[in-house]
């Protein structure tokens, strides 16, 4: 399997690092290298997490975020990484678009 990060995927990282270094220098790094190692553990775990709302999901292990991503073939797409504090309602928005 190989894993791309589409742009919105990265715009979330990138958001969720600059929350994170905002609360205190440092965080943001390792939060980014948990969600990366997460994000990897995808080759070979990928399609086994339940759906919802259409996209299989892998809950973060460390922080409270959610991958949402779809398996094409041999190629496993991650649309969006979301906080899951966030109102179920504003996280079907943002993976309406997808």
């Amino acid at each position: 399997m190989r894993i791309r990060l589409l742009e919105s995927a990265v715009v979330d990282l990138a958001a969720g690092r600059e929350f994170y270094d905002r609360l205190e220098i440092g965080v943001g790094d390792y939060f980014q290298d948990c969600l990366f190692s997460d994000i990897d553990s995808l080759v070979l775990h990928a399609g086994i997490h339940r759906q919802v709302f259409g996209f299989h999901r892998l809950l973060s292990k460390r922080f409270p975020y959610a991958i949402y991503y779809r398996v094409q073939g041999d190629i496993v797409l991650v649309f969006r990484v979301l906080d899951c504090r966030r109102d179920p309602r504003q996280l079907r928005r943002s993976l309406g678009n997808e």
